[in-house]
């Protein structure tokens, strides 16, 4: 039976990591770009739209096999193992959501950015881990991994502003822009809800994480530039 797709796309909220990352990426025009950790290749899929000639990296068997035609080549591994030969160099590189599910993000940065161009472009999403929520939950006395979210069960590191920021610069990284986006309200208020509050008090979040990345800020996304060994 064939997979189906499970994994909640944010492509249509305009304040979300998705949207923000298509943006940063840009138009293809020919370009080739990897995308690490692709999951089920909905973001691949809106890349190749775009004119990239797309590299996914998957390790989940399902997953795989949702987001093998979404994209242009597609390597099985795991990012923790030794990594087969990448068909690149590459001029851009996508990690979206995925490095807080690393046991040693750092080394993983290192070793995949190394098959950029010189000059090639690195975009990043993670998750805040010092957003009010979890500052609340912790102040509470309450610390509980959760399905999905900030602190979703499978994730093995935290970061904050400040340390996403050193992972970035130790990998090798300039970074030319950060962002921050607010809490997926979409993805949260039931259908039947949505509407213009919710449209409302969505923007205000977004402008609140804009101007307060460190408090309101649910994810962090950064566009950053590879110069090479």
């Amino acid at each position: 039976m064939a997979a189906t797709l499970t994994y909640r796309p944010k492509i249509d909220d305009p304040y979300s990591s998705h949207a923000r990352i298509l943006a940063y990426a840009g138009s293809g025009n020919g370009r080739k770009l990897l995308d690490v950790g692709s999951a089920q290749g909905v973001l691949a899929e809106q890349f190749q739209a775009a004119g990239f000639e797309v590299t996914c990296i998957e390790n989940n068997p399902e997953w795989v096999e949702l987001a093998r035609p979404r994209c242009r080549h597609m390597i099985v591994a795991d990012l923790e193992k030794t990594l087969p030969e990448l068909p690149g160099p590459y001029d851009v590189i996508v990690y979206g959501d995925v490095l807080e599910h690393l046991k040693d993000p750092l080394a993983v940065l290192t070793t995949l950015n190394r098959a950029l161009r010189p000059g090639g472009t690195v975009i990043v999403s993670i998750p805040n881990f010092v957003h009010l929520f979890v500052r609340l939950n912790v102040f509470c006395g309450r610390f509980e991994y959760m399905d999905r979210g900030i602190l979703d069960r499978t994730h093995l590191r935290f970061f904050t502003l400040t340390s996403f920021r050193r992972l970035l610069q130790e990998s090798g990284l300039r970074i030319e822009h950060l962002s921050a986006t607010p809490v997926p309200l979409p993805l949260i208020v039931p259908v039947q809800y949505h509407g213009w509050l919710l449209r409302l008090l969505h923007a205000i979040n977004a402008g609140l994480a804009r101007f307060w990345k460190r408090m309101f800020g649910y994810q962090f996304v950064a566009v950053a530039r590879w110069e090479g060994d």
